[in-house]
């Protein structure tokens, strides 16, 4: 596979990978000459604007930068979604909001489960699973609650709107279930959606850790004018561990993001590592859970994750509100604090985290305070 021009994480760019103590410091087992961190280039953090609609809904957990601008769709925007109601009741949201770089904030859609137009098995609570493809369309997972309890959660699916914020159509089945996180490789004309699912065997294990977690990789046919088409479905990683938990509705494979030579990189939340699934958009089989990239260290329950351009991962800590970076080696090598709020600090509130146009920054959501904000 050619080498990504530019690494982009959950949402943008003609192929294009479409997921306060700021002094980065070396970790362990990294010399601090041996590599240049990424994250050096960035020593403050701008709180954007709130992610809450006029409808409450908080929690805010998916992200995605907007490519070009059609519709209602403004390039260099952000959409977000959220997770949670005005009740905060988990996997009962229901709104995308965009988001400018100024912090001018719009409602892009607000979906009913009544309105669907096709299967979404349990209805609507929109996950951190969330693509906006060059042509238009954006995708949205949905892991829905009947009263914000993991017990009651169901398969749900993605949901496909056009550029308008309109749902088209919906995706469900073929190994769906409960789709958690999503980048995608965007062709224009073609595109690989890869998507991890949280919930396979996990409601019925009453907490206790099942390693069925799934990532699926969705073979799309895309155009301007017709809404995509699923031409194919290649189960390409199985075996994370999942479980659902009282305080986080449920935890397995997050953040999903391609890297060069066509490598994509997992946060494996329950086992605290990293993964790698090589050739991942034209295997034809599960690679299980992949390489083990790295593990333990600075990493404390990995939930979102983006690609830079360097090809270091990026990934933030469920456990002490902290992003991380790594190299493709292994080699944990900066950290910073990107949220200090919570019992622990930090704790759960960074989802969505995706790099900034150009590279002049790294966004990121935090829920425990419902606000967009940039490192940068």
């Amino acid at each position: 596979m050619p080498r990504i021009p530019r690494m982009v994480a959950a949402g943008a760019a003609a192929t294009a990978v479409v997921a306060a103590g700021l002094l980065a410091a070396p970790t362990a087992g990294a010399s601090a000459h041996s590599h240049r961190a990424f994250l050096d280039h960035f020593s403050k953090i701008r709180t954007i604007t709130s992610t809450v609609p006029s409808n409450g809904d908080v929690n805010p957990y998916g992200t995605a930068v907007v490519a070009r601008s059609t519709g209602r769709l403004h390039a260099g925007d952000v959409l977000v979604s959220n997770f949670n109601d005005k009740a905060n009741q988990q996997g009962t949201g229901s709104t995308i909001v965009e988001i400018s770089p100024s912090g001018h904030r719009v409602l892009f859609a607000h979906l009913k489960a009544s309105r669907l137009p096709g299967r979404c098995p349990g209805g609507v609570g929109l996950t951190t699973a969330l693509v906006a493809l060059r042509a238009g369309w954006v995708i949205v997972g949905s892991a829905p609650s009947k009263n914000g309890q993991a017990a009651t959660a169901k398969a749900g699916c993605l949901i496909v709107l056009d550029s308008h914020g309109r749902v088209r159509e919906t995706i469900s089945g073929h190994g769906i279930n409960g789709p958690w996180d999503a980048t995608a490789l965007d062709r224009g004309r073609f595109a690989d959606l890869f998507v991890t699912n949280v919930l396979n065997d996990t409601v019925a294990g009453h907490g206790a850790v099942v390693r069925h977690g799934t990532v699926l990789r969705l073979g799309l046919a895309v155009s301007a004018r017709r809404r995509p088409q699923l031409v194919s479905v290649t189960k390409i990683g199985s075996g994370f561990g999942e479980q659902t938990s009282s305080s986080a509705f449920v935890v397995g494979p997050t953040g999903v993001g391609l890297g060069r030579g066509g490598t994509l990189f997992v946060a494996d939340t329950v086992a605290n590592r990293i993964t790698a699934i090589a050739d991942a958009a034209r295997r034809h089989a599960s690679a299980g859970i992949g390489r083990t990239v790295t593990s333990g260290g600075a990493l404390n329950s990995p939930l979102g994750l983006a690609v830079a351009p360097d090809g270091h991962v990026l990934t933030v800590n469920a456990g002490d509100g902290k992003i991380v970076e790594t190299t493709p080696r292994g080699h944990q090598i900066a950290t910073r604090f990107l949220d200090r709020s919570g019992s622990p600090r930090g704790s759960g509130a960074l989802f969505g985290l995706v790099l900034a146009p150009h590279h002049d920054g790294v966004y990121y959501v935090d829920d425990a305070v419902n606000t967009f904000r940039l490192l940068h």
